[in-house]
């Protein structure tokens, strides 16, 4: 592929090879029942930002560019199926987190949340789908046997990002932490956070550069870069919740206020709360400066997170 200039054009590119892979690894009717099928497609077809999956193929991309472990274009492909994979995860979380018993929310990417259209059941169900497909996709694609030893090092990666020690952990502290915000230190709220969000993050940048083929401490430098990528998303929504309105984030403004949980700027105000996430930049830059992968598209999504208004 021809190199594009501006971030906007890579990430279009990006997102639009993201939206087909997703079409055609999600599995479908006559083998996937229709119903549950439509309310997996409903959430994933809802658009997004594509981060995470985004973050997982220039991860590759960087480390077959600038470390010399293969062709850009061939470390995409190798890489696409575990992209897919987070993305199924992180749209079956937030599947999750928009139910009654959790966040009870009716907006999300600018629609009506999952449950809203398909019913409770069906969005549990849709949600439990995602998750499971995710680790089928990774384990079968591509389907190279010479690959095994990657994709078993990258699903355990996203496994335990995903699991109790990492998201699910961050969202059962999440549920604990209404109304309790005056309990929360600075500690606390970090914990909850990289669990909750930067984990999944920071496995959707490592498992790129664990299937493009990079040795150990080019995967550890992707790994720090993503942990600080993680923190300052979650900086940066924080502060959106209160800065930002709903037409722009595409899900409700204020109601981690509204719940009384605790976030950033409640604990450090706005000001302070902007420069946490500058710090969080510069440390992720430096990560990638460590091994000679600055020059690659990480920097540039890493300056977009910081930057972002949705």
């Amino acid at each position: 592929m021809t190199q594009v200039v501006s971030l906007e054009e890579y990430v279009g590119a990006r997102r639009a090879q993201i939206d087909e892979a997703l079409e055609r690894y999600l599995p479908s009717p006559p083998a996937c029942p229709a119903g549950v099928y439509e309310a997996m497609r409903y959430s994933l077809r809802a658009g997004g930002k594509r981060l995470r999956p985004i973050l997982t193929l220039a991860a590759a991309e960087t480390i077959a560019d600038a470390a010399g472990t293969g062709i850009p274009a061939r470390a995409i492909d190798l890489a696409m199926p575990a992209a897919c994979a987070i993305e199924f995860i992180h749209t079956y979380s937030l599947i999750h987190d928009d139910l009654p018993a959790m966040d009870d929310d009716s907006l999300r990417r600018g629609q009506p949340t999952n449950h809203i259209v398909h019913g409770e059941g069906m969005a549990i169900l849709a949600g439990d789908g995602l998750l499971t497909e995710a680790f089928a996709l990774i384990g079968s694609e591509p389907q190279d046997p010479s690959l095994a030893p990657r994709k078993l090092r990258a699903i355990g990666t996203v496994a335990a990002a995903a699991g109790a020690t990492g998201m699910v952990g961050g969202q059962a502290i999440d549920l604990l932490a209404v109304g309790a915000a005056s309990s929360f230190g600075p500690e606390s709220l970090r914990d909850m956070h990289a669990r909750k969000t930067g984990a999944l993050i920071r496995a959707a940048a490592t498992s790129g550069a664990i299937m493009a083929g990079a040795g150990d401490d080019l995967i550890h430098a992707v790994e720090e870069y993503g942990r600080q990528v993680g923190l300052a998303f979650q900086i940066v929504d924080d502060i959106l919740d209160v800065e930002g309105e709903a037409r722009h984030l595409g899900k409700t403004a204020g109601k981690d206020a509204k719940a009384g949980k605790p976030t950033y700027p409640s604990l450090y105000g706005l000001e302070v709360s902007k420069r946490l996430a500058a710090d969080c930049h510069q440390r992720a830059g430096t990560a990638l400066e460590s091994v000679g992968l600055h020059r690659g598209r990480l920097t540039d999504i890493a300056a977009w997170v910081i930057q972002r208004h949705n």
